[in-house]
């Protein structure tokens, strides 16, 4: 809980503050009073005096409240019965019933699958330290969440350790640095970088960025950042354009339909029931297919995994690419043998 003597203040974003208080709302059968709103929800918490001088704090809510209703969700207020007309014991909440979706509304498995993943990043990458010490003050009021409102069951996980370090940094549009290995290179070379955005295209996290030694605009995997992402002290820059978001997907995505590979498979493999999945076209009798991909060094790695059940038949630099591969894994196990022999 913030104190009242010189905290410095947390910057948190307007959506996130209002998406921590819809949280909150939801959570709570018999509704929240201001004060445990303004001493536990996440972008109110951390401007909370313990001293009692929350004015601003209160037509900050005031206004929240307003924002919250114009976009169509409802937000009750409950007076107290033992306190009638007191404003100090309203509680509020949005009653679960009346913000359900729709019974005729349903999802697709891959729709689920997809909603799962959101709420993943949510909550492992984003908000997960804030939403639980969030549930351990309510708790500590006597109010227990409802689980279905919080209690999500994740099936996927952001594992590239710089989704957080980049995420606060775009939140604080902070200049960063890290070092990034790029295919073709011998080692990972130091960028200092602007970021802009960060998207998932086909399953994998990109950072878009203004690169400063480049002075221009990059994408790079977050797989290749290697180390840790570092922040430029006193350092920052204007916010991105909006709908930077969509841009930078609409490019990776005509970046994909650029690229096509021809694979012959082995049929019956699994290289055939995986990839035949993904085949925008495809001849089951020659058991040939042809993908679109974003990047080749990521599709060659995928390919050369398969060994002998897939053969590249075009383009030749990702043949290449593929054959590379497995001339390292003979070696390193012929080094092996002989390192035992």
């Amino acid at each position: 809980m913030a104190s009242g003597g010189g905290k410095r203040e947390s910057r948190i974003p307007v959506e996130d503050r209002l998406f921590s208080l819809v949280l909150a709302l939801l959570a709570t059968e018999t509704g929240l009073l201001k004060a445990e709103i303004l001493s536990t929800v996440r972008g109110y918490a951390e401007r909370f005096d313990t001293s009692g001088q929350n004015a601003n704090l209160e037509r900050q809510f005031e206004r929240d409240k307003d924002d919250i209703r114009e976009l169509g969700i409802p937000l009750e207020t409950v007076e107290s019965p033992d306190r009638p007309g007191d404003n100090q014991a309203l509680r509020y909440r949005i009653p679960k019933g009346q913000y359900d979706l729709p019974d005729e509304v349903r999802f697709t498995p891959d729709e689920l699958a997809l909603l799962g993943l959101a709420a993943e990043v949510w909550r492992e990458a984003s908000l997960s330290a804030d939403s639980q010490r969030a549930l351990t003050k309510l708790r500590s009021l006597g109010i227990e969440p409802r689980d279905p409102v919080i209690g999500y069951a994740p099936r996927l996980r952001v594992r590239e350790a710089a989704f957080e370090p980049l995420r606060q940094a775009l939140d604080r549009r902070q200049t960063v640095r890290f070092r990034y290995f790029k295919p073709g290179e011998p080692e990972a070379r130091l960028r200092t970088v602007n970021p802009l955005a960060v998207v998932l295209h086909e399953n994998r996290w990109h950072l878009h960025a203004f690169d400063l030694d480049a002075d221009g605009p990059r994408t790079f995997l977050l797989s290749r950042i290697i180390g840790a992402v570092t922040p430029v002290a006193g350092s920052t820059f204007e916010a991105p354009p909006a709908g930077i978001q969509d841009r930078v997907i609409a490019e990776l995505n005509e970046l994909r339909l650029r690229n096509s590979a021809d694979l012959a498979v082995t049929a019956g493999s699994d290289a055939e029931v995986r990839l035949g999945k993904r085949a925008v076209e495809g001849d089951e009798d020659a058991g040939v297919i042809r993908l679109h991909y974003t990047d080749a060094a990521v599709l060659a790695d995928e390919l050369a995994a398969y060994g002998p059940e897939v053969r590249v038949l075009s383009p030749e630099s990702l043949r290449e690419a593929v054959r590379e591969r497995l001339r390292a894994v003979a070696a390193a196990h012929r080094d092996g043998v002989e390192e035992a022999s």
